[in-house]
């Protein structure tokens, strides 16, 4: 089984059975970046094309900036898992998956390499270019499901993305010396307020001005894409304002 590449930025194409049909035929509208999290690119693309394994994605990209195509885009890949987004609880059918080959945070969390990086920002340009995917919708898997991911973690650089034009990004604001936030000790109109602000954005969380362990794991996800200087999922100043800030460049009226 073989296809065409969608994108000319693939050199390689390894079909992967673990795909089907988007569910009621949707087009996709996010793109989700993932790490592979194992310690060979060569394993994770085996291991996405085997049909015991019950993954795949539509495009791997390898330390060295190889891109291959392992699903169609027009087709529903099984990347994202239980995850959910702004109310959408079908993840794989409203996005393309990428899977950046990074042994991930239990295998040592190297940092991404220069030419992996310049191939990620050339193919999610491509693909947000051909898709029209609005930059707020260019997403972690931490992000969908910040519960049981952290990837592709706190050492990509969504910075770099964002100067190219892709994603949905504010510079954060500096950690304060001495503020150590707030943590799940904690409750009341503050947490409120965070909460609504959080779930305004997107993230699946339920606002009860309790400091449970879901909003643990969502502030640690928003920190981790927005404010990756310090991942401890507690509510600080430097949280709080970055957060207010990527809610209002959202709001802002286009200047095009």
């Amino acid at each position: 089984m073989t296809f065409d590449p969608d994108s000319l930025l693939a050199s390689e194409v390894r079909a992967s059975p673990n795909c089907e049909p988007r569910r009621g035929g949707p087009q996709p509208s996010i793109l989700l970046l993932h790490y592979t999290g194992v310690p060979t690119c060569a394993r994770a693309i085996d291991w996405l094309s085997r049909p015991e394994s019950g993954v795949s994605c539509h495009y791997v990209v390898s330390e060295e900036g190889r891109v291959v195509q392992m699903v169609r885009e027009s087709m529903r890949a099984w990347h994202a898992g239980l995850s959910r987004w702004a109310g959408e609880a079908d993840i794989n059918s409203a996005s393309i998956g990428i899977e950046i080959h990074n042994p991930g945070h239990d295998g040592g969390y190297p940092e991404f390499s220069g030419a992996q990086m310049e191939a990620v920002e050339a193919l999610c340009r491509d693909i947000v270019g051909r898709r029209r995917i609005r930059p707020e919708r260019v997403l972690a898997h931490s992000d969908v499901a910040p519960v049981r991911k952290k990837d592709p973690g706190e050492k990509f650089d969504w910075a770099r993305l964002a100067r190219a034009g892709i994603g949905h990004w504010v510079e954060p604001e500096p950690i304060s010396r001495g503020d150590r936030g707030i943590g799940m000790e904690h409750g009341g109109q503050l947490v409120v307020a965070v909460q609504e602000l959080l779930a305004s954005y997107g993230y699946d969380l339920e606002v009860n001005g309790d400091f449970d362990e879901k909003t643990y794991f969502v502030v640690m996800a928003f920190q981790r894409h927005f404010r990756p200087a310090r991942v401890d999922g507690r509510i600080d100043q430097s949280t709080i304002t970055t957060l207010e800030r990527l809610i209002a460049a959202l709001e802002a009226p286009s200047s095009t």
